[in-house]
């Protein structure tokens, strides 16, 4: 079965506190959510109605099997979720100060198991028959994971869509300033580039939207979408057609997570084969109604819930 969406990346717990506005030596109770932002984009997509799965590593623990269960009740398919023996499942704390700050903090060493994914172990073919294959900026952050994901670009070769989310986190990375010619490399064998401005300043060096969006066609995509924040999203293809959309108003409790909506929904526009600009509204959409909710990964909206929201033109 070739899948709809095979996510590639990080996976980890959630631990979100249930009280917002209090800084975390105070919290005195948590919410625990499935995690991480490739798996997330799985769950969003599976969400949609898609055949998703994600390649990822657990550690061979508890928050692991819990990780495992999630994942197939989300609907996404685990078969590619092994353990490593000796490294302990990744969590992940946040503060909640909405509407614009929620901190967080990695629990990653001495190092996650999601960045132990080695090239002999992936399943090549499933990932080039996969009509979207979804990669992330921090999956080249360490060893054996980058030589993981460069040789599945690779073996994919833009067959179907291939998308790089470039999903920068600077404490990930060890010589940050060593990351760009990685970030160049993969680009070479994707077709779409997502990013916030941070993310793609990172991967070329230019920070202003319209520019960064040429920067990324030049360096090999045939589709550019730069996150914005407050200004909405700007997408550019290669063909000429360009589409800028404003942020649909809402009021945020946790932003966290919103990011994987958007290309969860990205997925399913790219899937569907919507009109540019169809597929930014649905996306922005699914983000403002994630960045609505505490949670991130059961936050993930539904089509119904989203075409509600593009029709009123707010997050009700």
């Amino acid at each position: 079965m070739a899948y709809d969406l095979i996510t590639m990346g990080r996976i980890g717990v959630d631990l979100y506190p249930l009280q917002t506005g209090v800084p975390l030596p105070q919290v005195t109770s948590f919410g625990k959510f499935l995690g991480g932002s490739a798996t997330n984009v799985a769950v969003a997509a599976a969400r949609l109605g898609r055949d998703t799965a994600v390649i990822t590593r657990t550690g061979e623990d508890p928050f692991g099997e819990y990780l495992h269960q999630a994942l197939r009740d989300f609907g996404v398919d685990d078969r590619w979720v092994t353990p490593v023996p000796g490294l302990a499942t990744p969590i992940t704390f946040c503060e909640v100060f909405p509407p614009d700050d929620f901190p967080l903090y990695f629990y990653r060493r001495p190092k996650a198991p999601d960045l132990e994914i080695d090239a002999h172990e992936l399943d090549l073919e499933a990932i080039r028959e996969a009509r979207i294959f979804w990669v992330t900026g921090t999956g080249l952050s360490e060893e054996p994971s980058r030589t993981a994901t460069l040789a599945a670009l690779a073996h994919r070769a833009k067959a179907g869509t291939t998308v790089f989310d470039l999903d920068w986190r600077p404490m990930f990375w060890t010589e940050p300033a060593a990351a760009r010619p990685f970030y160049e490399e993969a680009l070479r064998h994707t077709t779409v580039a997502v990013g916030n401005l941070d993310e793609v300043e990172v991967a070329t060096g230019v920070r202003e939207p319209h520019a960064a969006a040429e920067a990324l066609l030049a360096a090999g995509v045939e589709l550019a979408v730069v996150k914005q924040g407050p200004k909405g999203v700007l997408a550019v293809h290669r063909d000429g057609t360009t589409a800028e959309v404003p942020p649909l108003p809402v009021n945020v409790l946790n932003g966290l997570g919103a990011g994987d909506a958007f290309g969860g929904s990205l997925c399913h526009g790219l899937l569907e084969g919507w009109d540019l600009e169809r597929i930014m509204r649905h996306a922005n959409a699914a983000g403002a109604i994630v960045a609505s909710r505490l949670e991130c990964s059961s936050a993930m909206p539904t089509t119904e819930e989203i075409e509600a929201a593009v029709t009123a033109g707010e997050v009700r």
